[in-house]
């Protein structure tokens, strides 16, 4: 991987237009919606705890590919 792959992956890349600020907005607001979801419906326990862990894993990517693909 050269350094300017590196860099793109580790820098911050802030919203450049509102519409952009939006989309990570909406992104936020339907894994809070699933993960509520989720907290009433499913037992507490390990599954529930990864489930849990899955949709952060979600919401961290999908706003990674917003921010990256700008």
């Amino acid at each position: 991987m050269d350094s300017a792959e590196l860099a793109h992956r580790f820098n911050y890349h802030p919203p450049r237009t509102p519409a952009v600020a939006e989309a990570h907005a909406a992104v936020r607001e339907q894994c809070t919606q699933l993960a509520g979801f989720l907290d009433s419906t499913v037992p507490d326990g390990r599954e529930k705890a990864v489930a849990m862990t899955k949709v952060e894993e979600a919401m961290f990517w999908a706003n990674a590919a917003i921010a990256r693909q700008q």
